[in-house]
């Protein structure tokens, strides 16, 4: 054992020992508190993980660990243990404020297992884009690792970013102002008057549809009279605005209705990731078909 050239039994170790590094800081230190990560520490740790990235690379020929970081054997046991992860996260009931394996997503050996995936997978990225030999062959390649990265990374950073926000608008009174989950008040960009609450019902009476007619006011002077239904968010501001619900006691007749209200600035960043990845399987099938 760790004898050169390392094998899969190595890579799984490593992976093992970040686990075990990742349950120690969670019983030493808690959870990962993602709102300290908030703009711009976040942009901060990106360009300092990008730049980690670069260091390890110049040094691979010096230091061993930093070549076989790029590898198959140290690539396949990360991607298992990161799909063992986060097939115990589907399986686990995921709730805000948990901790341990009900909130995955501030469990330290999840962040480690997928910092250490990404870190891999800037490495292969970058390696193959310093050696393009044959761009038919390397194009889909690079798209789908270089993809996976920039999706894996600003979706993980920009979670700290992300706001998700209740506002309760009452008919002719503009509201600007909207609560989190823990009860604190925000001060939006944006106001949101009620127009006017929509239900539909069944024959029973249970309600079929139910939306509001709205005008969005913004502080650069916008004005934009809109309809907000269930499942069909309205954009402003960069807020998406949904219809949540109403005063169920007087149904029909309600004279106010409920927005969940979501911010997520790094999201065209994931989509990029996800649309590069998209590109880079149709290229490979574009090929393959050529080939043929």
């Amino acid at each position: 054992m760790w004898t050169k050239p390392w094998t899969l039994k190595e890579g799984f170790l490593l992976g093992g020992g970040l686990i075990i590094a990742g349950l120690m800081l969670q019983w030493s230190v808690g959870p990962v508190v993602w709102d300290a990560f908030a703009w711009p520490v976040n942009a901060i740790v990106l360009a300092c993980f990008m730049l980690l990235i670069a260091s390890i690379y110049a040094l691979r020929k010096r230091v061993y660990a930093f070549r076989f970081a790029a590898s198959c054997q140290a690539a396949l046991p990360a991607l298992c243990y990161a799909v063992a992860l986060t097939i115990v996260m589907g399986l686990t009931r995921q709730t805000t404020g948990g901790s341990g394996l009900s909130n995955m997503l501030a469990f330290w050996p999840f962040v480690l297992i997928y910092a250490y995936l990404a870190l891999i997978l800037g490495l292969v990225a970058l390696r193959r884009l310093l050696h393009l030999q044959r761009l038919s062959r390397d194009l889909p390649f690079l798209l789908n690792h270089l993809g996976l990265f920039i999706a894996l990374t600003t979706a993980t950073l920009g979670n700290a970013d992300m706001q998700r926000l209740k506002m309760v608008a009452m008919v002719g009174q503009p509201e600007w102002r909207a609560a989190d989950q823990q009860g604190n008040i925000h001060e939006l960009p944006l106001a949101i008057e009620l127009k006017r609450f929509i239900m539909e019902e069944y024959a029973d009476g249970s309600p079929r549809r139910f939306a509001s007619d709205i005008q969005i006011l913004t502080q650069q002077g916008g004005n934009m009279l809109a309809t907000v239904d269930v499942n069909k968010p309205v954009e402003a501001a960069g807020w998406k605005i949904y219809q949540y619900g109403y005063d169920t006691r007087l149904g029909a007749m309600s004279p106010t209705s409920i927005f969940e209200l979501v911010s997520d600035p790094w999201l065209p960043a994931v989509y990029v990731g996800i649309f590069m990845m998209l590109a880079g399987a149709v290229c490979m099938m574009m090929l393959r078909r050529g080939e043929k």
